[in-house]
């Protein structure tokens, strides 16, 4: 028979590896977030204080708000076991059109806004019919567009850039909310929003636990959820402050907010968002499930078409240009930042915050090297390392699990 000492040793030990399961657990699911806030603190030190500067960090969402935009619309893409190679050139052929619309004919920005868009939802119909309806490879149809909707906007362009773009439309890439409440040192209405964005969250969070409670899941003690809500609001209050030291929200930091809750409501609350996932994961079981692939397939190519038309308008707003290399190699980023934030490279798994944590860390990279003085080229070279490491941890916990 065990003695009492050998029992407490076994307990010792069963409890040790719930333990060490639980901070795997953690790591596994927050990989990303963890590893941002490590760049942000480490750049932090070795560029002197400059880099959680409110100007800098402000300029750090405005450089990366298209990246970040075509992340969310490919996210749904990788989620269905694809790839789109030809969001760059679509960002340049729509940022031509917005040229030759606003520009040489002068007409009215919001006119030339939705004409974009719609133009960037046929392209996404006439890529989505060939790969949803006709069964080309995703890969082939979107490299195909790639070179066709560059040289188009060559094409349009006729080689040569067109500026500037109305003040209207800039500031829908550069522009800041107002301070209706007329604060001298700190943007007043920022810090407000601010506020009741995090009381909303924390409260949405609570809401959610109560939810998993009352269906008796298991939830994480109070302890540990009063530790995750004041993490929140200090985040969300923190960095909100970090903006309201300079100029307030910007513009496309709004537009981006209202991208990530829309397509967080869709993947999570609705049924078209779980026939994406169920699609992604097993394609032949959610064909004999009742779920029409097809038709999922070429909505989700007709979003991403959209978004890469948004990104376009918001790239051409910020640069107040149409220019014939605009996009270039932006799909990569798309992509890269997709699977930065935990998406799996076979389809079915992937949040749209892990897309947007995943282009921060990537902007954040950016940023931070730039300011250190390190060359593109080895810039280039640490984040393909970096996508690398990504797609091997993947590959781990999907071992992992299966194991």
């Amino acid at each position: 028979m065990e003695t009492t000492h050998e029992v407490h040793e076994v307990k010792a030990d069963k409890k040790k590896m719930n333990i060490k399961d639980k901070v795997m657990d953690i790591f596994s699911r927050y990989s990303m977030v963890i590893i941002l806030i490590v760049l942000l603190i480490a750049f932090q030190v070795m560029t002197g204080g400059i880099f959680w500067r409110p100007l800098n960090v402000t300029n750090l969402v405005l450089q990366n708000s298209h990246i970040l935009i075509l992340a969310a619309g490919m996210l749904l893409v990788v989620l269905l076991g694809h790839v789109d190679l030809s969001v760059g050139s679509v960002m340049a052929f729509v940022g031509s059109i917005a040229g030759i619309m606003m520009v040489n004919n002068k007409m009215n920005p919001w006119v030339t806004i939705i004409a974009c868009l719609a133009v960037g939802a046929l392209i996404g119909a006439w890529q989505g019919f060939w790969v949803a309806h006709v069964g080309i490879p995703a890969f082939i149809v979107t490299l195909a567009g790639l070179l066709m909707f560059r040289g188009l906007t060559q094409v349009v362009l006729g080689g040569q850039s067109l500026a500037p773009f109305p003040k209207v439309f800039q500031k829908m890439a550069t522009g800041y909310l107002p301070d209706i409440a007329g604060g001298e040192h700190l943007h007043y209405l920022t810090m407000i929003i601010g506020i009741l964005l995090a009381a909303v969250l924390i409260y949405s969070q609570w809401r959610a636990r109560q939810h998993h409670k009352s269906n008796l899941f298991e939830v994480e003690s109070i302890y540990a959820f009063a530790f995750k809500a004041i993490f929140t609001g200090v985040i969300v209050i923190g960095v909100t402050y970090i903006f309201a030291a300079y100029s307030g929200y910007p513009v496309i930091l709004i537009i981006l907010g209202v991208i990530v809750a829309a397509y967080g409501f869709l993947t999570n609350k609705t049924v078209p968002g779980r026939q994406i996932y169920a699609t992604g994961g097993n394609k032949k079981a959610a064909e004999l499930s009742g779920i029409k692939t097809k038709k999922i397939t070429f909505w989700v190519f007709v979003n991403m078409g959209v978004m890469a038309a948004l990104a376009g308008l918001v790239l051409a707003a910020r640069l107040n240009a149409a220019t014939p290399q605009a996009g270039t190699s932006l799909e990569l980023d798309a992509m890269a930042a997709v699977y930065f934030g935990g998406a799996s490279t076979s389809g079915g798994i992937g949040t749209i915050l892990g897309a947007i944590v995943g282009g921060l860390v990537m902007g954040v990279l950016n940023n931070g090297m730039s300011i250190m003085g390190v060359g593109v080229d080895w810039q280039q070279a640490i984040k393909g390392l970096i996508l690398l490491l990504a797609v091997v941890l993947d590959v781990y916990n999907k071992r992992k699990k299966v194991a």
